[in-house]
């Protein structure tokens, strides 16, 4: 994640760290074939596990040990997007420079490609006891103060995370407060928002009887443009008014299974059909008229999970 700082006259007396939260992975490990070198050379096998056992025949990549990730990792479109604020007075205790931290305020906003501007982000507190510095508290000096916050990524294409931090600083010589300074800054933080999946759909016209309505195929391929393999849960339709439809994978509204998960590696594609129909089909002439949008539920190899969901598919008469 880039990041810019704000230029300041004077050293800030807090400071800022943004954490990303994402779901941990299974650790590698690289195993080493025995060696027979002689006069202490060899290496024995199990120093190059990350997992050592005692089955020593247990040759494979992955171990059962969690990893937290090394570096930010890439931030994935349908997914949600977590992070922790930790603001940290940097006055170390016992506090001799004579200041004092008040009224800390944390404000997140994040701008999308759309939205230049910037969207308002909800904080959430970290822990459930009372933090200090806020409500116009006093913020100790060595004191962490936590904030959460969740946004789910909806467009692919760069992203800024834009966090100000405002604070009152008093500083005192002897018993003499002098007046309190308002003081504020802010850091940006760029990440790109990449897609997972890739829906491409096709309408095709079933004809029209007076029994059943109009009556279309709607095919959609869905391809893993990601970098690991995903578990495709449902691909379903959220159908426009007076639409019926048959078809897909996963349950319906109804609870009936309409196929099994898909497994997509990289690149991988699948194809799922849906029929769908009009029984009050009123559009006279060449007229269109919204079916139906594609929507998918998807899990990551580590559980994360992700929605994706398309633009209104149409029809003519």
């Amino acid at each position: 994640m880039a990041q810019s700082n704000a230029h300041s006259t004077s050293p800030h007396s807090l400071s800022l760290k943004v954490l990303r939260l994402s779901r941990p992975s299974l650790a590698t490990q690289t195993p080493l074939p025995p060696t027979f070198f002689g006069q202490s050379l060899d290496i024995p096998p199990q120093a190059s596990l990350a997992h050592p056992s005692a089955e020593l025949s247990s040759t494979s990549p992955l171990t059962p040990l969690l990893t937290l990730p090394a570096s930010f990792g890439a931030a994935y479109v349908g997914e949600t997007f977590a992070c922790t604020l930790c603001v940290n007075n940097e006055l170390s205790p016992p506090n001799d420079t004579g200041k004092s931290i008040t009224a800390v305020r944390i404000a997140a906003e994040l701008q999308t490609p759309s939205n230049t501007a910037g969207i308002p982000l909800e904080l959430a507190t970290a822990f459930a006891e009372e933090e200090a510095g806020e409500a116009g508290g006093v913020f100790p000096p060595a004191a962490t103060l936590q904030k959460t916050l969740s946004h789910d990524l909806k467009e692919a294409g760069a992203h800024v995370l834009a966090v100000t931090i405002s604070y009152t600083e008093t500083s005192r010589e002897g018993e003499v407060a002098s007046g309190g300074r308002a003081r504020s800054f802010r850091k940006l933080y760029q990440f790109v928002a990449q897609p997972v999946l890739a829906v491409r759909s096709k309408v095709s016209s079933l004809g029209m009887s007076k029994e059943n309505g109009r009556k279309w195929m709607l095919e959609a391929q869905v391809e893993n443009v990601g970098e690991e393999r995903v578990v495709v849960e449902r691909v379903w339709l959220n159908g426009g008014s007076g639409i019926e439809w048959s078809g897909g994978v996963g349950k319906d509204r109804e609870g009936v299974l309409q196929g099994k998960s898909i497994v997509l590696k990289p690149r991988d594609v699948e194809q799922v059909m849906f029929v769908v129909r009009d029984r009050g089909w009123t559009t006279p002439g060449g007229g269109a008229k919204a079916l139906a949008q594609v929507d998918i539920d998807w899990t990551s190899a580590m559980g994360e999970k992700g929605k994706l969901m398309t633009g209104w598919l149409s029809a003519r008469a």
